[in-house]
């Protein structure tokens, strides 16, 4: 009778570890960053370790519950969704071949992180600009499709744009009219992550809905203040953040991965 307990006992522990080793195994992550200069952050000293895509990967391996993270950041000052659609030549070769790196490694999966719409907004001055609502989802759609197409099992996580004051203006205009214009995004981007829900279940998912308010509120601290046409505005993140855009991140990216 003891020495079946005792053999019981064994199978169960044996059983344990085999089920944790598993888990373990397949807890790692190669993630991919698809955004604007917000993502690229071009504005921090260093962003490879300072911008919200670094921010977010070192939040991720500071939770202690992934065995390992990797990321890349192809975010690229001044694009918008056209940019990255798989028939231009722009950013999307780069995406595919930073993947298909990444997509060698069987033993970790790809998740690909998308914030894009800041330039999409645009009154004038960036590519496409103005970009409808319903373009904007139909954009983001083709190049989820095409990655999805690609490389099967990955996780695509969609972030919700970020907040820009009413004064933005550079190189491109934006104003309260783009600004407008993003906010008609959000709905848009809930609708197609709902499509797919139904369509490829546990494949694409809604990503961050906090840091917009959090930079409403916490501009003069956390974004640079450019100076425009029209005075002062506020458009990239500083340092500080970045920091809390990459924690915004990361705890998005970890609900789902979770």
């Amino acid at each position: 009778m003891l020495n079946k307990r005792i053999l019981t006992i064994c199978c169960l522990c044996l059983t344990a570890a085999f089920l944790g080793f598993r888990l373990v195994g397949n807890n790692s992550y190669n993630i991919i960053f698809i955004g604007d200069s917000i993502t690229e952050a071009r504005m921090v000293p260093d962003a490879s370790t300072q911008g919200p895509a670094a921010q977010a990967a070192t939040y991720l391996t500071g939770t202690g519950k992934f065995k390992s993270i990797h990321f890349n950041n192809q975010g690229r000052s001044g694009f918008t969704t056209l940019d990255f659609l798989p028939t231009e030549n722009n950013a999307y070769p780069k995406v595919v071949k930073a993947a298909d790196e990444f997509y060698r490694d069987q033993s970790a999966t790809l998740v690909f992180s998308i914030m894009l719409g800041t330039n999409d907004s645009a009154v004038k001055g960036t590519h496409g600009a103005p970009v409808s609502p319903e373009n904007y989802k139909a954009n983001l759609k083709s190049i989820a499709d095409s990655l999805l197409s690609r490389y099967a099992n990955c996780k695509i996580i969609i972030n919700e744009p970020l907040w820009y004051s009413d004064s933005t203006q550079n190189g491109a205009v934006y104003l309260i009219e783009g600004r407008n214009r993003l906010l008609s995004y959000v709905p848009q981007i809930k609708a197609l992550v709902k499509e797919y829900k139904s369509l490829l279940p546990g494949q694409v998912f809604l990503g961050d809905e906090k840091a917009y308010a959090y930079f409403s509120k916490n501009y003069l601290t956390d974004m640079h203040a450019e100076h425009g046409p029209i005075g002062t505005f506020y458009l990239h993140p500083n340092q500080k953040g970045s920091a809390a855009l990459g924690e915004f991140w990361g705890k998005a990216i970890a609900k789902v991965l979770n």
